[in-house]
């Protein structure tokens, strides 16, 4: 199984949009995906229309190790695809990570558990640098970096690499980045707009020798295409997959 994580640390970069859409499509290619809903916010829980039952553990219990992993993942409605859950009580888990002496790495025990399993586990992140972000990178064999195509990406894609860096200096981190991903790209016909294309060009400098791959375009079809649970390809619009092939391809040499 390999483990990608979707990584912002700041609001609003698209993070949670491409987990889902990205694990939707590599379930509808018959691959085995996990998806880890690992914000509090759990909007990727949400989304996937997964409700959260009295006492049905979720990612907390799971981390807690007070389950077996197997107790915490759901099958949904989509083929090929699985949910270990959040809500807003995964917060409580914080306080256990920095006092369990396993901190960025007890994810990564908890998914090894299931590798046999899947293919891919897909997990979003928290957009805060937190002990769930840590355990979240801790388990990464692979990150993708959503980004904003605006100065705020550019910056959050900053505090992004400093901290993977950082992690990788204490060995927390082993994975490698995959790639940016910008997003919101904003285009006018065939004329993309100035601060799109000066914030990806200031995210290309940024990123160096990491791929800054094509990017989502600012479009209401993918806000269709996730409340309606739908391929893009599906509702016609398959032009706008094209960067999620691209990941996938990656995903597929990484």
């Amino acid at each position: 199984m390999k483990t990608l994580s979707c990584l912002s640390l700041s609001g609003g970069q698209g993070k949670t949009s491409s987990a889902l859409l990205l694990g939707r499509l590599l379930a509808h290619q018959d691959y085995r995906v996990l998806m880890v809903d690992a914000d509090p916010q759990a909007n990727l829980t949400f989304y996937l229309g997964h409700e959260v039952q009295p006492d049905a553990p979720t990612l907390l219990e799971v981390l807690k190790r007070q389950v077996e992993m197997a107790d915490g993942i759901y099958p949904l409605v989509y083929e090929n695809l699985y949910l270990i859950p959040a809500d807003e009580s995964l917060h409580k888990v914080q306080e256990y990570l920095a006092t369990s002496g396993m901190g960025a790495l007890a994810l990564r025990y908890c998914l090894e558990t299931m590798a046999a399993l899947f293919d891919y586990c897909v997990i979003d992140s928290p957009p805060q640098r937190t002990q769930i972000c840590l355990s979240v990178v801790g388990a990464s064999d692979l990150v993708l970096i959503p980004a904003e195509a605006s100065t705020k990406g550019v910056n959050s894609l900053l505090l992004s690499l400093d901290l993977l860096e950082e992690l990788r200096t204490s060995r927390a981190f082993r994975g490698q980045v995959l790639g940016v991903l910008p997003f919101r790209d904003k285009w006018f016909g065939r004329s993309q707009a100035t601060d799109s294309r000066e914030a990806i060009t200031a995210m290309r400098q940024v990123a160096g020798h990491i791929p800054v791959l094509p990017s989502i375009l600012e479009s209401e079809r993918y806000k269709q295409a996730i409340r309606l649970g739908r391929l893009l390809s599906e509702m016609g619009h398959a032009d706008l997959e094209y960067p999620l092939h691209q990941i996938i391809e990656l995903l597929r040499q990484a």
